[in-house]
């Protein structure tokens, strides 16, 4: 992925509702609304989900006579426009031999242009003043720019060059430095990261020959070296034409305007001959695989689990999705309560179901405490489902789980270009745009009955793949009777990269019905809508400064105290981090998983976190929930529990990550950047401490750095969304009574 730092192997998936698929049907100049009001029954808290808000994202859907899906969404709530165009083309179109190239493609078509020239689109968008990158998934590759909207034609202008007049300037040389970037890619976020393998491991057991998410969508280093300027022209012509795009502009656009420039500049672009897309065999596993790898990196022992499952939009994967949140997704889930808390095998355990176009996987992931025996951690993973069918789904927890996934939707909106994704999104894989609605409905209306049924159906006692990633060296810590995984290890070699020049493709595409060597101008200078920021001082000198904002039903809010790391003795740091994690865990008058229950009963997120040069809490919650999301966050703020177990965990939790940094390239370097920057001051540290450190540290020293750092006078409470100033002071009355300045 572009520009992209890599992220953790196998991290949460973000969830994509699941649902039926419906026939694309295009049609021009239809209006539709995106409506995302659904009510839900049952709340066990007031107003927690029954819901009578509205919010709709209007747009508007055309094809050009070329087969361009165009989708245009009105937001003039700041002068900018989100571009986004989406090819259906991922590596699932790729064949075995040849992997890896829908991702390379994905790079040399940021380079050049006929007419937009060397450095292509990122030179003109640093010119415009724009954010610009791509991403490439196993089902469709996109590119996407952030411009203020006078630079709009000129984007689209660069778009469509890029469609319709790219290829020809790719050469060999053009293709084999693009090769060098793709593959140091794939040594820094894949071969040199810890478990960096695992899906791989995972995708050759669960799909079959011949399935296209048998292979990884960065490819293999061999398919890699053998692509050629022939294979780029191939790929070309057979998935980029303007009938396998969607393209999608949300924004402070006019429409009329928008589409002139639209048929003016993609309009005379020819469409391709529709190219077949063969039937993926099956996903069944007629027995449980066992693997095992000794990582070079990791230095804690990894366990996935995964089974085969269902395609987006299949009616059972909005309960598969909810199942995923119910078995780890808070402290009173029952995998929670067992790896965790009563076991203590591990500090973070999570599950996620990634539906995707062809093929699903539900997986569940545990980084086990240094020596564990995954067979023991594995034992822990069948008494969490043993509890689940003892205890089955209280309707509490599935009320939770709703609260949060609709808050969740909304906060995906938030943004023109989030509406502009998730307008492609569904126009491409659901068939229509306005889905978004359909697909919040079903998974809100899953029950209880729904989640037990997809749990005995595709995970109880069903063939699964089991991958043990365990330390170098330490072998016997995997899963008993495991395989060892066929792993592909690239020598390192220094130097290894080739030197050569560049040489940019000449010929050009005879002239059409306007000379597109010519740049479009500016259009007129935006009017800077600043939002009115509104202050007031409370009692207790907080300072509180905030933006009202009722494009979405959201309020987003952040206590921001200074301090942080720099607050904390140079050879003890850590201590501001460690009372962060600690915070969430419970208050005076509330267990953790009571004070869990009623954070995710009102649909909030909430996190708390010490770092470098300050200590905050922040979160966001739907506006008709604010008042109440205040009360938790004051008990949290002046109630702290402190523990002594829940210190110990979290103790554990931070530990675990000072160990997975310490064998993480990028975080080596980063902290060694920081040594050379900062030198003998405390902002050189790490703030997570160090092993020594938070090992020693006590919960009187928590104590402590909460009586002395979290204290109003130097604090301020910024609060953006759907409250007026009153609306949005008011539920901070009795914080500004309780909380004081301390001497």
């Amino acid at each position: 992925m572009r520009k992209e730092a890599p992220t953790l192997p196998n991290a949460q998936h973000a969830k994509v509702l699941g649902g039926i698929p419906q026939a694309p049907a295009f049609a021009r100049a239809l209006a539709f609304p995106l409506a995302l009001a659904v009510a839900l029954t049952g709340a066990c808290a007031p107003d927690s989900t029954a819901t009578g808000d509205t919010f709709d994202v209007p747009f508007e859907r055309f094809e050009l006579d070329n087969g361009l899906e165009v989708i245009l969404h009105v937001d003039d709530s700041d002068p900018l426009a989100a571009v986004a165009m989406t090819f259906h083309v991922g590596s699932a179109r790729e064949v075995e031999g040849r992997t890896g190239f829908a991702h390379l493609f994905e790079h040399l078509f940021f380079l050049d242009s006929e007419n937009l020239g060397p450095g292509g689109l990122d030179r003109l968008m640093t010119r415009v003043g724009s954010s610009t990158n791509g991403s490439t998934s196993r089902d469709r590759t996109n590119y996407f720019e952030v411009v203020p909207i006078d630079g709009l034609e000129k984007t689209l202008w660069a778009e469509a060059d890029k469609l319709g007049f790219f290829i020809n300037t790719v050469t060999e040389s053009v293709v084999a430095k693009e090769k060098q970037v793709v593959k140091n890619e794939k040594r820094q976020g894949v071969d040199n990261r810890p478990y960096g393998h695992n899906e791989y491991v995972i995708d050759r057991a669960m799909y079959p020959e011949g399935h296209p998410y048998r292979w990884q969508v960065i490819g293999s280093l061999a398919d890699l070296d053998a692509a050629t300027v022939a294979d780029a022209k191939e790929f070309h012509a057979r998935w980029y034409g303007p009938n396998n795009a969607t393209l999608v502009v949300a924004g402070d656009i006019d429409v009329d305007q928008t589409m002139a420039w639209i048929e003016k500049y993609f309009g005379e672009i020819p469409s391709r001959p529709t190219p077949e897309v063969a039937e993926p065999p099956e996903v069944r596993l007629a027995e449980t695989r066992r693997l095992y790898h000794e990582d070079n990196f990791g230095n804690l022992p990894l366990l996935t689990l995964s089974w085969p499952s269902v395609p987006r939009y299949h009616a059972d994967a909005y309960a598969l999705d909810v199942l995923s949140d119910l078995l780890t997704d808070g402290r009173s889930t029952p995998l929670y309560k067992v790896l965790v808390e009563e076991e203590e095998l591990t500090s973070q355990v999570t599950t996620y179901h990634s539906a995707q176009e062809l093929a699903g996987q539900f997986n569940f992931q545990a980084l086990a405490f240094p020596g564990t025996d995954l067979d023991d951690l594995l034992a822990a993973v069948h008494a969490g489902f043993a509890r689940l069918e003892e205890q089955g789904i209280p309707d509490a927890e599935l009320q939770r789980v709703k609260a949060g996934t609709e808050t969740g939707f909304y906060r995906g909106l938030s943004s023109a270009i989030g509406k502009a994704f998730q307008l492609a999104d569904y126009a491409i894989f659901a068939g229509d745009p306005g889905y978004a609605g359909e697909d919040l409905r079903r998974i809100l209306a899953v029950s209880a009955e729904d989640v037990m049924r997809v749990y005995e159906t595709y995970l109880k006692d069903r063939p699964h793949v089991a991958t043990s990633f365990v330390p170098r060296g330490q072998a016997e810590l995997a899963l008993e009777g495991s395989e060892r995984a066929e792993v592909v290890i690239e020598p390192i070699v220094q130097g290894a990269e080739a030197e050569f020049t560049v040489v940019r493709g000449e010929e050009r595409t005879p002239a059409g019905a306007f000379d597109r060597s010519v740049e479009p101008p500016y259009g007129a200078s935006p009017r800077v809508r600043a939002p009115e920021v509104w202050r007031e001082t409370l009692a207790n000198g907080l300072s509180v400064l905030g933006v009202e904002d009722r494009e979405t039903p959201m309020v987003q809010f952040e206590l921001s105290l200074r301090g942080g790391m720099l607050l904390e003795e140079p050879g003890r740091t850590g201590v501001a981090n460690l009372l962060a994690e600690t915070m969430l865990e419970g208050t005076a008058n509330r267990t953790p998983e009571e004070l869990e229950q009623a954070i995710d009963l009102l649909g909030a997120s909430l996190s708390v976190s010490g770092g470098s040069t300050g200590f905050t809490v922040s979160g966001s919650v739907l506006a008709r929930n604010y008042n109440e999301t205040m009360a938790l966050v004051e008990e949290i703020l002046l109630e702290p529990r402190f523990d002594p177990e829940r210190f110990e965990l979290a103790r554990q939790r931070v530990m675990n990550v000072i160990r997975r940094l310490d064998a993480n390239p990028s975080a080596i370097a980063s902290q060694a950047f920081d040594r050379l920057l900062y030198g003998d001051h405390i902002l050189a540290r790490n703030r997570f401490g160090t092993l020594e450190s938070v090992a020693a540290f006590t919960l009187d020293d928590l104590r402590a750095y909460h009586a002395t750092a979290l204290v109003p006078g130097p604090a301020a409470f910024l609060v953006a969304g759907a409250v007026s100033p009153d609306e949005a002071t008011a539920p901070l009355a009795t914080l500004a009574a309780r909380w004081e300045d301390r001497p």
